[in-house]
């Protein structure tokens, strides 16, 4: 069995003030809250979902909600950018929409052929907007802040940091499929799946030998997520991680999908994660985001998880 994987599937952050994330991820960026939900390890914190219209595998930026807790520090062994693809000639229109809303953002000298603004999201998370010709098999929301013409499509690719470039690329390589596409003095460019493909196939490793190790707090990303098309795929892929020595865990239920998480050689959690049931499953398209969602085995403590939540009143569109 063909155990490559297709591309990203989401990436998880660390947010402090909910509503702050909020407000930044529909009304700067433009994304859809497509899931409220809380995380199921740690119920008094919630877990927000943002994507195109249904949450397609691939568009999806997540965040555990820490309110409080200490910023954390980008570095080695974690995923340091995450780069969102948006239309071919759309970047001069977003940085007049990221001025008027008073965010700061820098335009870089192209990279690997593409023309990039990065900023910087309320508890300093590196993101960039990268100009890319290349097809999405998304569905960009329109119903917020940004016009579809403009609209993010997708993960175009995230950047690792590591003192140890080699090694992460060996695994990234020999074990899950990727290919090296290009090279630079200090940045490897792999990707999975087709050259043209648009959405989450492309990995950057920034080689820093002597980068300081990253720490997971507020500001920094927890884990990257790839996708699955189904759960025997998936076991497949853990099957043949654990025939490989890699410490990596058992299946586990995320009511939306399913996953399992592993640590690449430099540190940063990476997670396999199929493509359903999807974050339709316990709500309809219409009404994706509006309400809190809990698993059903959470459900009949329903009314004391509330009670440990901060309130997150959200009207139906962005502010």
């Amino acid at each position: 069995m063909d155990v490559r994987p297709s591309g990203l599937h989401h990436v998880t952050a660390i947010a402090d003030d909910p509503r702050a994330n909020a407000d930044f991820y529909r009304t700067v960026l433009g994304l859809r809250l497509v899931k409220r939900t809380v995380n199921f390890d740690r119920t008094d914190t919630y877990h927000l979902y943002y994507g195109d219209r249904a949450g397609n595998p691939g568009t999806v930026l997540t965040f555990f909600s820490w309110p409080g807790a200490p910023r954390g520090r980008r570095g080695a062994g974690q995923a340091t950018t995450t780069t969102l693809s948006v239309p071919e000639g759309s970047l001069g229109w977003w940085a007049e929409h990221l001025a008027s809303l008073g965010v700061a953002a820098t335009r870089p000298a192209e990279r690997g052929g593409e023309d990039v603004l990065s900023l910087h999201d309320p508890d300093g998370l590196a993101i960039e907007l990268a100009a890319s010709p290349d097809h999405h098999d998304t569905d960009p929301w329109d119903g917020g802040a940004v016009p579809a013409q403009h609209a993010v499509r997708g993960i175009r690719s995230v950047t690792l940091t590591e003192n140890d470039a080699e090694a992460t690329a060996a695994m990234l390589g020999d074990r899950l499929g990727f290919r090296l596409e290009s090279e630079t003095a200090d940045r490897l460019r792999l990707r999975t799946g087709p050259a043209t493909a648009g959405t989450g196939t492309i990995v950057d490793i920034l080689a820093d030998p002597w980068a300081e190790k990253g720490t997971v707090a507020v500001g920094t990303v927890h884990h990257v997520a790839y996708r699955a098309p189904d759960t025997p795929v998936q076991d497949a892929w853990r099957r043949t991680l654990e025939a490989d020595g890699v410490d990596v865990t058992e299946i586990r239920d995320r009511s939306y999908f399913t996953s399992i998480y592993f640590d690449e050689p430099g540190g940063a959690l990476l997670e396999i994660a199929t493509d359903g049931p999807g974050f339709d499953v316990d709500e309809p398209l219409l009404e994706l985001g509006r309400a809190l969602r809990l698993p059903p085995w959470m459900r009949p403590r329903r009314e004391e998880i509330l009670r440990h939540l901060p309130p997150l009143d959200l009207a139906d569109e962005p502010r």
